[in-house]
């Protein structure tokens, strides 16, 4: 009996021993504070700054804090789905947000946006209404976090403290070296080595309608090159690709596995993937460049939302993403031996910090050693109306003719009057009175219809503000450009739609009467 006794005694201790010597557990995450952050970056992005969020705050407050994600796409995307529910909210007479504190990550244009805001009509009344909120930091703490605010053309964050940029983005080419030496080509240095005939089918492009960083790099190409430089190149990049994709993630993963030699991307996405690639075994096959010269660098910044649940949290957020810690996530390698903790702990990011003291304190410490300051200058062909033109110009002319602007672009350059070179070839080069009218038609732009009856060109820049003022803004609404209830933008991308498909049809008719090439495929 004793015995059986002191058996049951050491089982029942046996089971109590993991919760009677278990070590204390820290709160779950939650009981932890919170902050709900709507973004379109990656994985590797939100696992750093959530847990490196998380130690700042336990040391400078005591406190957990939990950071739920939103990511329901790309900024476009976000912007567009924050306008439909502020919108909503405004013509319901409701208080206007209340689901997520900050939006974090894409450009300072699509942040500019939720800064502007919605338009709202009521009866008389038309007003818009921002979508973000004021933060208000000091001057004085601005300048000590930024220094001079200005980056080439840019801004670092709003003078109306609306949006703080917490990195810097480029825009460049992502590569496959491997693919170039099949295919006969060289790697890419300019925005025009997107345009090589070899290329056809082995381009990687994003819809700027879905992407506003695809955007912004769409607009550097115009800016820097000018717009009707910058269409041509475009336009032959987009008779080379592959698809359109709705993420901006796809190409540089695309070109890595080899379905692509080349691609548009963020900086940070291109080098990325040629570090994962290289990691992982796969040698220096996945190449990135800025072209020179020719490339914008922008601010990424972080906004507040109007009716943030957690408005404290939220700013205590931005206030870590501008620490040189935080800073450090962008740049530093993971455990690169110097013992103060910064750093990234898992993931490299790649990507430029916007804080100038991150280059002149540890300059030795970054893995891209460039500073962005010291390179970035201003657009040669700055004007602010290009972008409202770049997806509904690139939707026409590129995604909805697709298949005939390949084929208007392969007879093209199958002529056997086209040059042999790489380099983009124009009406003017050739002197083939056939090859000549075809590249006319395949570079014209087309016209839009103005208030007072007469056409307006957009071959140049000369029109681009009344149309936007006009069309895109509904300044002309009563001149009957447009079916009442209709989108004006929907109907001018139509429009243009048919103007772009009948030119390479006719380009296709001309090739059909001159007859097959001898070096048509």
């Amino acid at each position: 009996m004793i015995t059986r006794i002191m058996v049951i005694i050491c089982f029942a201790a046996l089971l109590a021993a993991p919760f009677l010597f278990r070590p204390k557990e820290e709160p779950p995450p939650a009981a932890a504070r919170r902050v709900i952050i709507i973004t379109p970056h990656n994985e590797q992005i939100r696992t750093e700054f959530a847990r490196a969020f998380d130690d700042w705050h336990r040391r400078a407050y005591g406190e957990r804090v939990t950071v739920i994600w939103n990511v329901p796409g790309g900024t476009s995307e976000i912007r567009k789905m924050l306008e439909a529910e502020f919108t909503a909210a405004f013509e319901d007479h409701r208080p206007p947000g209340g689901s997520a504190d900050l939006v974090f990550g894409g450009g300072s244009a699509e942040h500019e946006g939720l800064k502007r805001g919605v338009r709202i009509i009521s009866g008389d009344e038309i007003r818009d209404e921002p979508i973000t909120a004021p933060v208000d930091f000091s001057d004085e703490w601005l300048e000590e976090i930024y220094g001079e605010n200005a980056i080439g053309d840019g801004l670092l964050y709003d003078r109306d403290r609306h949006w703080f940029g917490t990195a810097l983005s480029g825009f460049g080419i992502v590569y496959n070296r491997d693919v170039l030496r099949q295919i006969g080509v060289a790697e890419p240095v300019y925005w025009a080595d997107l345009c090589d005939r070899r290329l056809r089918g082995w381009v990687a492009l994003v819809n700027p309608g879905q992407s506003g960083s695809i955007t912004t790099a769409f607009e550097s190409i115009l800016q820097r090159c000018g717009w009707e430089r910058g269409w041509q190149i475009l336009r032959r990049a987009a008779a080379n690709a592959r698809y359109f994709s709705a993420s901006s993630l796809k190409p540089p993963t695309d070109v890595s596995q080899g379905d692509a030699a080349m691609g548009v991307c963020i900086d940070f996405y291109g080098r990325y993937q040629s570090q994962a690639i290289k990691v992982a075994g796969g040698g220096d096959r996945v190449g990135y460049v800025d072209p020179p010269g020719v490339t914008t660098i922008d601010a990424d910044p972080i906004s507040m939302l109007r009716g943030a649940p957690h408005p404290q949290m939220a700013r205590r957020f931005i206030e870590f993403c501008l620490t040189e810690e935080a800073q450090a996530l962008w740049q530093f390698r993971v455990n690169d031996g110097a013992g103060d903790g910064l750093g990234p702990h898992a993931f490299e990011l790649r990507r430029m910090p916007i804080r100038r003291s991150m280059y002149m304190k540890y300059f030795d410490r970054l893995i891209d050693r460039v500073n962005p300051f010291q390179f970035a200058t201003a657009a040669e062909h700055p004007d602010r109306n290009m972008r409202s033109f770049i997806a509904i110009l690139f939707s026409a002319m590129a995604m909805e003719n697709h298949d005939e602007l390949i084929r208007a672009w392969s007879v093209i350059v199958d002529h056997p009057a086209y040059p042999a070179d790489g380099a983009i070839a124009l009406a003017d080069d050739v002197d083939d009175p056939t090859l000549n009218r075809m590249l006319e038609l395949f570079d014209a732009m087309p016209e839009i219809e103005g208030a007072d009856g007469g056409a307006l060109s957009l071959a140049t820049t000369a029109h681009l503000a009344a149309i936007r003022e006009g069309w895109l803004k509904k300044g002309w609404a009563d001149s009957g450009l447009w079916p009442p209830h209709a989108m004006p933008r929907d109907v001018m991308r139509r429009r243009f739609a048919v103007f772009f498909r009948d030119n390479y049809r006719r380009i296709l008719k001309l090739a059909e009467e001159v007859g097959p090439t001898s070096d048509s495929s």
